[in-house]
């Protein structure tokens, strides 16, 4: 199993937000967790990748057979875990190109591989560009700066390219996106899809998933999962909101 949390509890700034939570993913597969605002799915993103001020206060998660509940975000990030944000930040003075070749650096002398050439990424970076339908003029401006909130969104997606991680996960890639930039990011997502990695992607709107099809479908309400389905349970989530899941669970 690629991603396996037991029974994980966090709190932030004492306040327990994710309640006792199980889940488990293997290589190949998408899941998609939704619930209503503040039921802890951004907690359980930021948990996985190590943000500071979200404490783990019992349970384990698991990757790649590892346990990563001490490790640094960074040590999370070169053993290949990736996390899109719902609001990307702008880094004013340090262009995508250097911003890149130093995150490809880092992971690759985690792995003891030597700096990667300069002919080999430009032409990483060419092939990654046209893959996630981005302009070089983007590319070539400093990280995020003055980009409209759909090229930060397709920027994270080259920028999961050309990491090529084991695990990423999308927190809320959906939010402020037309349909045409909904459609660029997701096509992205689905050309990087192999039996190698997997898709962890966190909305809160099914429209997402008629463009990233999931294999399961969870539904946190309470810091917990408290229903696992397939895609057709993000179709009834959309039909019926998220009421019934309360009383089925709290009722």
């Amino acid at each position: 199993m690629l991603l396996n949390i037991k029974n994980l509890h966090v709190e932030i700034d004492g306040k327990e937000i994710i309640k006792g939570l199980n889940l488990g993913v293997n290589k190949g597969e998408i899941h998609a967790i939704m619930g209503p605002n503040g039921t802890g799915k951004s907690t359980l993103a930021a948990a996985i990748t190590g943000r500071e001020g979200y404490e783990i206060t019992a349970g384990e998660i698991w990757f790649k057979g590892i346990n990563i509940n001490d490790m640094e975000p960074d040590e999370r990030a070169n053993l290949g875990v990736f996390l899109s944000f719902q609001y990307p930040v702008e880094i004013p003075g340090v262009s995508m190109n250097n911003f890149m070749r130093t995150a490809i650096n880092a992971k690759r002398e985690y792995n003891n591989q030597p700096p990667i050439a300069a002919g080999e990424f430009l032409k990483l970076m060419e092939e990654k560009k046209n893959l996630v339908e981005i302009h070089a003029k983007l590319t070539n401006r400093s990280v995020n700066e003055g980009f409209s909130g759909g090229e930060k969104k397709r920027n994270e997606i080259f920028q999961m390219a050309m990491l090529e991680p084991s695990l990423a996960i999308l927190d809320e890639t959906d939010s402020g996106l037309d349909i045409d930039a909904l459609k660029v990011v997701a096509k992205g997502v689905n050309q990087l899809r192999s039996s190698e990695n997997a898709f962890v992607v966190i909305t809160h709107y099914q429209r997402l998933l008629d463009y990233i099809v999931p294999d399961f479908v969870h539904v946190m309400y309470d810091g917990r999962i408290v229903k696992t389905g397939g895609k057709n349970l993000a179709l009834e989530l959309e039909a019926k909101g998220y009421e019934w899941i309360k009383e089925q669970n709290f009722v």
